[in-house]
């Protein structure tokens, strides 16, 4: 296996100068075909591997929360996702706790969007694919090595490639991440869930009543009828076992009748995995050439239903500052921000899930906290905080001192030109000017600019990121200049590529 080496420690060779590609991703999940669409909308070159020979075929239903949702509208994927999906109430996803959807959520697409895992994977490989992205699949990474050109990925036949880049989106085991010893560090798995959809043999009168009875004391146990039999099966497991080793149907049926004294005659499972309370966090999103996204740099339980969406934010965060690099207009700092932003939302992701895992235990002490914040989500102001933070519509990056607004991400608005979102879809930045007096200058090649005195704002105008975060509030123009410029580079209208090759055209 090839070490990681930074920039710094190995020359360039000269048959190294031109990578064939800009950017290699490892994983093919929705994180990584994310982040190849974001990289083709502004012209990178793009090839994502995947160590599976096809794509997951398990019908396993995964959950889109509010803010995820509104970046698939932001690049109009939402309707295409809205026809294979079942809209559910944004309201009860906090330990499980069962309350009502609170009022006020700050969001035109304010509930969570169930999908089935095989079609939200296809379709966002499917767009990347469709805007110019390469895949190649049973692509093991067994090696990475950089330099000063770029970086040298081995794969696991020995083939090397290279590109200027590399992003590791390739899981909880991620090998990149390994590669560059990168610290993961956390806490390892303590308690054990397994997880499937099978068909059951007895009445769904009597699958109700023992539910409903095991629930008031243990909140890991369930069984959710998905129809015609099926129904979606959850219990845990005493002790933890390799998560490597898929749970056979025996399992189930023998820890089904160790919590609920029957295994409700399960059988011909339609998909069973296993999970864990592990929960960690990458000391590092970033080792000179090579990137970390997704599971690669964060994992915890999955309940709340937000890994998917983390990922899949973190690819929305970092796909516009890693092309403004290749591009060659970022400013120094810009791909420095996909760490300080993200690492710490990934944080509280962690502390959340944390927290919600205990007020599942069946112990005496953590009961009682579920109690009492049970009896506190009574209070809508509380019951919305907590659904806010979980939908990941209350993030707020630091952008310095500023109005609240500033950087936040914009809700969906109506405008004369359209609504708000549609106008995103190219993944570039938008000044939205309510003064008709503001302009983006030689930012034009980068930033849309929409005049609209009639936009239901509360400000004068905002900039906002491709990812569709407040960068700027305001009215003068001079302040406006020195924010596009810390975010969207010099301004120039042609200049060469930061690694070599061809320039950068107006558009």
């Amino acid at each position: 296996m090839h070490s990681s080496h930074s920039p710094a420690e190995s020359a360039p060779d000269a048959d190294r100068a031109a990578p064939g590609f800009d950017v290699i991703i490892a994983g093919c999940g929705p994180t990584g075909a994310v982040l190849a669409a974001e990289l083709r909308l502004h012209d990178v070159r793009v090839l994502v591997l995947d160590k599976e020979t096809e794509p997951v075929s398990f019908v396993r239903i995964v959950g889109l929360h509010m803010r995820s949702l509104e970046l698939m509208a932001m690049r109009g994927l939402l309707d295409r996702l809205l026809e294979h999906g079942r809209r559910r109430p944004a309201g009860g996803f906090f330990a499980a706790i069962d309350k009502p959807v609170p009022t006020g959520l700050d969001s035109t697409h304010a509930y969570l969007l169930g999908i089935p895992q095989p079609v939200i994977v296809g379709l966002l490989e499917e767009h990347a694919i469709a805007l110019g992205a390469q895949v190649r699949r049973g692509c093991a990474v067994a090696g990475v090595e950089q330099d000063d050109a770029g970086v040298t990925v081995t794969l696991a036949d020995g083939e090397q490639l290279r590109a200027r880049y590399l992003v590791g989106c390739d899981g909880g085991r991620s090998t990149v991440r390994k590669l560059l010893g990168v610290g993961f560090p956390g806490e390892p798995a303590r308690t054990e869930t397994l997880m499937g959809e099978l068909e059951v043999g007895v009445p769904p009168e009597e699958i109700a009543a023992k539910v409903a009875d095991i629930g008031r004391t243990n909140r890991r146990f369930s069984l959710r009828p998905f129809g015609a039999g099926v129904y979606q099966v959850i219990v845990p497991v005493a002790g933890v076992s390799d998560r490597a080793e898929p749970p056979t149907i025996e399992d189930f049926r023998q820890q089904l009748r160790a919590v609920a004294g029957t295994d409700f005659g399960v059988h011909s499972p339609r998909w069973m995995s296993r999970f864990g309370d592990a929960t960690r966090l990458a000391e590092r999103y970033r080792v000179g050439r090579v990137l970390l996204a997704g599971d690669a740099a964060h994992i915890h339980p999955p309940i709340g239903g937000q890994g998917l969406n983390l990922g899949v934010q973190d690819a929305f965060n970092l796909g516009w500052k890693l092309a403004a690099q290749i591009r060659g207009w970022a400013p120094k700092p810009l791909l420095d921000t996909y760490q300080a932003e993200r690492q710490p939302v990934a944080a509280d992701v962690l502390d959340n899930t944390r927290a919600q895992m205990e007020l599942s235990s069946t112990e005496p002490g953590p009961q009682a906290v579920r109690r009492l914040l049970t009896e506190l989500m009574d209070f809508d102001e509380v019951n919305r905080h907590l659904i806010e933070k979980i939908a990941a519509i209350n993030i707020r990056y630091d952008f310095g001192a500023g109005p609240d607004l500033l950087g936040r991400r914009m809700r969906d608005i109506e405008l004369k030109q359209g609504n708000l979102y549609g106008l995103l879809h190219r993944g570039r930045g938008l000044l939205l000017d309510r003064t008709e007096r503001l302009t983006v200058g030689r930012w034009s090649n980068r930033v849309d600019h929409v005049a609209d005195p009639t936009a239901a704002l509360d400000v004068p105008g905002v900039l906002l990121r491709p990812d569709g975060h407040v960068a700027w509030v305001g009215d003068d123009q001079r302040d406006l200049d020195d924010h596009l410029a810390r975010w969207f580079g010099s301004g120039e209208a042609v200049h060469a590529l930061a690694d070599g090759g061809h320039a950068t055209r107006r558009r």
